[in-house]
C-alpha cells in the first residue's frame, strides 16, 4: 500500500509530522463534530468504493502525500495505489491515485484530499512555467513569505516540486533588511553596521535597495552578503549586475511575471523572488471519479 513518504519529492522533503498536522487540521475543519452526515445517512457502512484521482489538466503534481494521509487517517482499511510521485509532469487525464475501501471513508476524505492536491499542484505548475522561462541562464526562481497562513511549509514544498527554490521560511532564518528597517535605523550604513555586529558568523545578511546609488553605498561598506534589487527595470538591473561585478549575490524582486522573467534572467542576476508563485497560483483542476 502506498505511504505518504513514498510519494515525497526526494529533493524537496516535507516531514511526516508536518503532513500529519496539516491533514488533521483540515479534516477537523471539514468533518466538524458529527462527520460526513450525508454519507452516514445515505450509504450503508459496509458499502465498498473504488475511486480514481484524475488530473483534469496538464501540469506538475504536488500534494499526493497529503491526499494519501487524508484517507489513511480516516480508516486503516483504505488501500491506495499511486501512479505518479510529487514533482511529476502529467498530461490531462492522467490517473494519479487509485483508492479502494469503505465508501463512507472515500467520500469523507474526497474534498480535503482534492484541496491539497489542487492547491499545491497549482503552485508547482506555475513555478515550473516560471522556471521554463529561465532555461539557459544561471538564475534561480525563489518563492517568498507571501504564503497562506499555516500552510507555508506545504506551499514552499510545492515550489520545490515545480523546480523552484525556497527563500527564507521565516523571520528567524536570515537577516533581510527592508526599506522600512533602513528608514527606522537611520540609513544603509548604520543598519548594516548594526546587523553585522549582531549576526553570528553563520547568519547571512541581505539588504534591499531600489536605486543604483543605494547599491553603491552597500558595496562600499562591504557588510552585506546579498542585495535585493527591488522593482528595478531591465536596464537598471543590467547596470546593477555590472556594478556589483560578482562582489555580492544579487536577487531581483518586485512585480515579477511570466512575461518579464526571461528578460530578468538575461540580466545576469543570481536569483529572482516572486510572491506570485504562492499568492497567485491558480488551482490545479483535479477530480475524484468513483468507478461504479
Amino acid at each position: 500500500m502506498t505511504t505518504p513518504a513514498s510519494l515525497l519529492n526526494a529533493e524537496a522533503f516535507l516531514s511526516p509530522p508536518t503532513i500529519g498536522e496539516a491533514v488533521q487540521r483540515a479534516l477537523d475543519e471539514d468533518l466538524g463534530r458529527a462527520g460526513d452526515i450525508t454519507s452516514i445517512a445515505t450509504i450503508p457502512e459496509t458499502t465498498p468504493a473504488h475511486a480514481i484521482m484524475v488530473a483534469r489538466q496538464a501540469g506538475v503534481i504536488a500534494g499526493l502525500p497529503l491526499a494519501v494521509a487524508t484517507f489513511q487517517k480516516l480508516s486503516a482499511d483504505i488501500k491506495i495505489q499511486a501512479n505518479v510521485r510529487d514533482g511529476a509532469a502529467v498530461e490531462k487525464g492522467a490517473h494519479l491515485l487509485t483508492i479502494s475501501g469503505p465508501a463512507r471513508v472515500v467520500l469523507a476524505g474526497e474534498r480535503t484530499a482534492l484541496n491539497f492536491v489542487g492547491r499545491l499542484s497549482g503552485i508547482a505548475t506555475l513555478t515550473s512555467d516560471y522556471v521554463r522561462h529561465t532555461a539557459g541562464t544561471k538564475m534561480r526562481i525563489c518563492c517568498t513569505r507571501k504564503t497562506t497562513p499555516g500552510l507555508r511549509a506545504l506551499e514552499k514544498y510545492a515550489v520545490r516540486c515545480g523546480g523552484g527554490f525556497n527563500h527564507r521560511f521565516g523571520l528567524d532564518d536570515a537577516i533581510l533588511i527592508k526599506d522600512n528597517h533602513i528608514a527606522v535605523a537611520g540609513g544603509i550604513t548604520a543598519v548594516l553596521r548594526r546587523a553585522r555586529a549582531h549576526a553570528g558568523h553563520l547568519v547571512r545578511i541581505e539588504i534591499e535597495v531600489d536605486t543604483l546609488a543605494q547599491l553603491r553605498e552597500v558595496l562600499d561598506i562591504g557588510l552585506a552578503d546579498v542585495v535585493l534589487l527591488d522593482n528595478m527595470d531591465i536596464a537598471t538591473l543590467t547596470e546593477a549586475v555590472k556594478l556589483a561585478n560578482g562582489r555580492v549575490v544579487l536577487e531581483a524582486s518586485g512585480g515579477v511575471t511570466r512575461d518579464s522573467i526571461a528578460k530578468i534572467a538575461a540580466t545576469g542576476v543570481d536569483y529572482v523572488s516572486a510572491g506570485a508563485l504562492t499568492h497567485s497560483a491558480p488551482n490545479f483542476d483535479v477530480a475524484l471519479d468513483i468507478d461504479a
